[in-house]
């Protein structure tokens, strides 16, 4: 190859659109990987405010992964061995999903909040991951206490 065709306008062309493209796509992963890490920065956050506030003992673990799905049905009132329905696929996992729905009912109840607040993780694509991220985010930060819920539980099971 001679230097004419190396540095041919078709080639420097050809070059900066490939430079252009890799750099978008790398753009591209890493803001994908900031909306995840935020995501669940934020997700830890709000089930260890919602377990302190439910007296959980051990809240710190709304932060490890798997772990805290465990806390979560711990806090719906499921045994925390219900997380190895994970490891049976598509029945398991079916069933497990079940089980996460039910027990945040459960926990958005005792914060005095609606249980189908929760029925938000059936809704596909982004706008169930966003409208369970502001669920959990009312019921962890909103200014409702544990014995208004206790309350409310009470005058039910009256009626």
């Amino acid at each position: 190859m001679t230097f004419e065709q190396i540095f041919s306008s078709e080639a420097v062309a050809n070059a900066a659109l490939g430079g252009f493209i890799g750099t978008a796509v790398a753009l591209g992963i890493l803001f994908v990987i900031i909306i995840i890490a935020a995501s669940y920065i934020y997700f830890a956050l709000a089930w260890q405010t919602i377990a302190r506030k439910l007296r959980y003992k051990k809240d710190w673990i709304a932060w490890i992964p798997i772990a805290n799905f465990a806390m979560i049905l711990q806090l719906g009132g499921f045994h925390w061995a219900w997380i190895f329905l994970m490891l049976i696929p598509i029945f398991g996992w079916v069933a497990f999903f079940v089980l996460m729905i039910i027990a945040t009912w459960r926990v958005f109840e005792l914060r005095g909040y609606p249980g189908w607040f929760s029925l938000s993780l059936i809704i596909p694509y982004g706008a169930g991951a966003i409208l369970y991220l502001l669920a959990i985010g009312f019921v962890a930060w909103k200014g409702k206490t544990v014995k208004m819920a206790v309350r409310r539980l009470k005058k039910k099971r009256r009626k």
